[in-house]
């Protein structure tokens, strides 16, 4: 295990390093369709995560009502923000890959369809939690390489764009 801190920001407004041995002391529980028990420093909550893109380490919880939006960094993330090579740097994106294992509840394009940057392009569960992957950038649908139902691996092809 990296001794190497994480860099958290919780809705853009706190930000904290955390050593993976800090994070290794909670005591989660996953319970059921995205819910999870933590302890910590004999306190007790209950979160939900309600978003979570792994392409970009944004993630979105409630914890006791409260909506919080998470950004994890690693030492390479907070690297590229400080040469600042995160500014300007939109690419087109010709491939959608499967950030993680899973299964594809559902596809929300089709081949020759335009989408916005944002837009919704199908929806993979992993670890009992619905993941709508969307489009990096504005582009157009030109294959779609997987089938509703089927389960895929990480960095699997699911969408060619142009």
């Amino acid at each position: 295990m990296s001794n190497e801190s994480f860099e958290i920001a919780v809705n853009g407004q706190h930000t904290f390093d955390v050593l993976p041995t800090d994070a290794s002391q909670l005591d989660v529980i996953a319970e059921k369709d995205g819910r999870f028990h933590i302890l910590h420093n004999g306190r007790s909550w209950h979160a939900e995560l309600e978003h979570a893109d792994f392409n970009t380490r944004q993630l979105v919880f409630r914890i006791e009502g409260n909506k919080y939006a998470v950004h994890l960094a690693d030492q390479y993330d907070r690297l590229v923000r400080q040469l600042g090579l995160h500014i300007g740097g939109q690419q087109k994106q010709n491939a959608v890959k499967a950030p993680m294992p899973g299964l594809v509840l559902n596809i929300l394009v089709e081949p020759g369809q335009i989408v916005q940057k944002g837009d919704p392009l199908l929806i993979l569960e992993a670890m009992k939690m619905e993941n709508v992957l969307k489009a990096a950038g504005e582009g157009q649908v030109k294959a779609v390489k997987v089938q509703k139902g089927v389960a895929v691996d990480k960095g699997q092809l699911l969408l060619e764009m142009e």
